[in-house]
């Protein structure tokens, strides 16, 4: 009976063995992404942009319990979307957004910033043909916008989507900017406060916001 005695000291072995062993694996991958999240928010074209989609995909794959490489992949799309003019291009790259936020939000169904970039998707929807989209999809990003304050009343970028949205919405029928100019000047507030405990945290949005303080004045 004597190997019983041990096992106490040896579980305690396998235990430490297993914490210091997972801690370099999360230093690896905060390393990871960190390096290809500096990348993406210095991409200037389209293949840059896919570059860094691919290298997210990558690390998605490899750690499927991990919300952020689905967000960056997805923000990647439509970072693309931006950039393209062809309006078929512009839907698959929305649609690829949306299927990687969506996985995301399985793994992570209460993170704001999720919700937030659903809403700049949808929001993209509209642009692809504004007549047609922008009652639906205009209405669908508003609310996802609101499900991303609910759960983070600070978020900055869900406040200068929301603005952005508000304003062009308001350009559209010719009606007061004053909702938008003050959705905004909370994101810019949020903005100068922005702290989270997440390294990998999104800290785009504030050059958006910036642009459009100028027509707020």
């Amino acid at each position: 009976m004597k190997p019983l005695k041990n096992l106490p000291v040896l579980f305690n072995l396998v235990v430490l063995a297993t914490a210091s062993y997972g801690f370099p694996n999360d230093e690896r991958y905060i390393a990871a992404m960190q390096k290809n999240i500096e990348a993406i928010y210095q991409a200037k074209t389209i293949d840059e942009f896919q570059a860094s989609v691919n290298a997210f995909e990558r690390i998605a794959g490899a750690e499927t319990n991990k919300w952020e490489p689905l967000y960056y992949a997805a923000f990647g799309n439509l970072m693309m979307c931006v950039q393209e003019e062809d309006g078929s291009k512009k839907d698959q790259y929305i649609d690829n957004a949306m299927s990687m936020i969506e996985k995301g939000k399985l793994i992570s169904p209460e993170e704001s910033e999720l919700f937030a970039l659903e809403g700049f998707a949808l929001m993209m929807r509209v642009t692809v043909d504004p007549s047609s989209r922008g009652p639906r999809f205009a209405a669908l990003a508003v609310q996802a916008y609101e499900r991303a304050l609910k759960l983070n009343p600070e978020n900055p970028r869900a406040w200068a989507l929301l603005a952005q949205m508000q304003y062009g919405t308001a350009e559209f029928f010719g009606s007061s900017t004053a909702e938008a100019c003050g959705s905004l000047q909370q994101a810019i507030s949020w903005f100068e406060t922005f702290k989270s405990e997440n390294p990998l945290a999104p800290q785009w949005g504030r050059s958006m916001a910036d642009r459009l303080k100028e027509k707020c004045k």
